[in-house]
């Protein structure tokens, strides 16, 4: 499956300019890869996929990462470990491709200085309930360039670097609904440069690479733990307040039919020397 972005070349030979017509469809269907305006987030991003003029991957979130880097301390003779704060911006180029059990994200900004490639699988597994199926995030590649300097301020030996994951299993997720977690998450990539550790920081994220039910459309969301546990944390004090009003509601019930009841009966006196004055 071809890769689809803003622009496509093959062995470094640019293809002829397509009819007009031609290219003012192309143009429309690239339109929709980066929808970043769309989010009231400034900081978030949404890219759409699509083939066949079909959507097949749709993506939303905030990213930010954190790469530390060497500098000369002040003697020229130590080297000490500063830290880059990398967003993902606004406008970032997009490619991508879709197919039945894989799907790829690939994101890049400053002139390629920056790229980062997400990579999902969808598989099957047996459960205890029968053969199920599910998606992930099965690896992040994260490319960086110390050379640039809007972010890596005189780094030592500076060059590109690549930074991936391991092993990774993130965003698992049902087949055939969408990932969503408002939430941050951190993931940690192991960088080229002398194994230092790189931190992928994800947030609002709603993400769906297959099974996508119609165009620029997810399906039912599978939240995150993170989100459950939170939710749960807010409705948790409300059905405890309605339990125990419910619980208040009919104490004073009872108590005001006890009440009723036992002074409609009869006093009998407890005293026997009573007796004689009844009657």
């Amino acid at each position: 499956v071809p890769l689809r972005g803003r622009s496509i070349s093959s062995a470094g030979i640019s293809p002829p300019p397509p009819p007009p017509h031609a290219a003012a469809r192309l143009a429309a269907e690239q339109e929709v890869e980066n929808l970043s305006g769309l989010s009231p987030n400034p900081e978030k991003d949404i890219f759409v996929v699509r083939e066949n003029r079909t959507t097949c991957l749709m993506a939303e979130f905030a990213a930010k990462f954190i790469v530390p880097y060497d500098v000369w301390a002040s003697n020229y003779v130590d080297l000490i470990t500063e830290q880059a704060d990398i967003p993902l911006p606004r406008g970032a180029d997009v490619k991508g491709k879709c197919g039945t059990n894989e799907s790829e994200l690939e994101l890049s900004w400053l002139d390629q200085a920056y790229t980062l490639k997400l990579s999902f699988l969808k598989e099957g597994h047996n459960t205890s309930r029968g053969p199920e199926a599910s998606w992930r995030l099965s690896r992040i590649q994260f490319t960086y360039d110390t050379t640039e300097r809007t972010y890596f301020k005189d780094a030592v030996s500076p060059g590109k670097h690549t930074a991936s994951s391991h092993r990774l299993s993130a965003l698992v997720t049902p087949a055939g609904r969408s990932y969503e977690c408002q939430a941050q998450q951190t993931i940690s990539l192991v960088s080229s440069d002398h194994q230092k550790s790189v931190q992928l920081l994800l947030s609002e994220v709603r993400i769906q690479p297959f099974d996508i039910p119609a165009d620029f459309v997810f399906s039912e969301e599978h939240k995150c733990p993170v989100d459950q546990r939170e939710q749960l944390e807010e409705t948790l004090p409300l059905i405890l307040g309605l339990i125990l009003g419910l619980v208040i509601v009919i104490t004073l019930g009872i108590y005001h039919i006890h009440h009723k009841l036992t002074a409609s009966q009869v006093q009998i006196p407890r005293d026997r020397s009573q007796y004689k004055h009844m009657g």
